[in-house]
């Protein structure tokens, strides 16, 4: 029997993915993992149970994760697919992607501390609103930058097209662009969670900890050496996401075929 290296390659990369996530699920299911045992003594879904119900606050930040994501997602892309379409046709086109581009020079965290002295004016650091508008700080120009290129010369033809048989233009809007763009949305806000759901340095920056985020949750019980809590949260915060990146996946070979 011959193996291809192809297929080695793949089993390979396939095992080195999947080997973190299982580590974490061992954690967060064992009471005692210590040194030498190479698999945990104990496994119990109790501690999920515990966890799930005490004040260890895991429950509300998982809420707090996927209202701060979806509201991410959804503003950013619905405000992207909108926006993309005014630089699209816009004569300086160039120049205004550039300004969107601009978010991306600096790290989040050097972002947020450039940021921070504005959002503590406007009385939203250590805020939910806050933290949802510097996130936005983001996802938006990604969304805008992502949806930039659809606006090609045919769908220009579309629309006019719509327009000449007396349709208006938010009917051609409604009825044609938005179907057409309807994969690339799915995309798009898929991505967007996926940016808000992961974030890190702008929530900790402007939010001072208040909002308290599954990221802000694993950094603190990783602080306080609670390391059955944390594989707990980084399990909540990586399970979620690898479902999404599947539907993202199936998506987009669809929209191949």
């Amino acid at each position: 029997m011959t193996f291809k290296p192809r297929y080695v390659s793949i089993a390979v990369i396939t095992l080195a993915c999947i080997t973190p996530v299982l580590v974490l699920v061992l954690l967060s299911l064992s009471q005692s993992w210590v040194y030498p045992k190479v698999i945990p003594g104990r496994l119990s879904v109790s501690q999920w149970r515990e966890a799930l119900r005490q004040n260890t606050g895991i429950a509300n930040s998982l809420y707090i994760t996927l209202l701060l994501a979806a509201a991410v997602a959804v503003i950013s892309t619905t405000s992207g697919f909108i926006c993309s379409k005014w630089i699209a046709y816009h004569k300086h086109k160039k120049r205004l992607l550039l300004l969107a581009y601009l978010p991306f020079v600096l790290s989040p965290v050097i972002l947020a501390v450039c940021l921070k002295f504005y959002f503590i004016k406007l009385n939203l650091a250590g805020t939910f609103v806050g933290v949802l508008l510097a996130q936005l700080v983001i996802a938006f120009p990604y969304s805008t930058i992502f949806f930039t290129g659809f606006w090609n010369r045919q769908m220009l033809q579309y629309e006019q097209l719509v327009q000449t048989l007396g349709g208006s233009q938010g009917y051609a809007f409604k009825m044609v662009i938005v179907p057409a763009a309807k994969p690339l949305l799915l995309i798009c806000f898929f991505q967007c969670f996926l940016i808000a759901w992961f974030e890190y340095g702008l929530t900790s920056v402007i939010g001072y900890g208040k909002v308290p985020t599954l990221t802000i949750k694993v950094y603190q019980f990783v602080t306080e050496a609670n390391i059955y809590y944390a594989a707990l949260s980084c399990c909540l915060l990586v399970l979620p996401p690898i479902l999404l990146l599947w539907i993202n996946k199936r998506i987009i070979f669809r929209q191949v075929k």
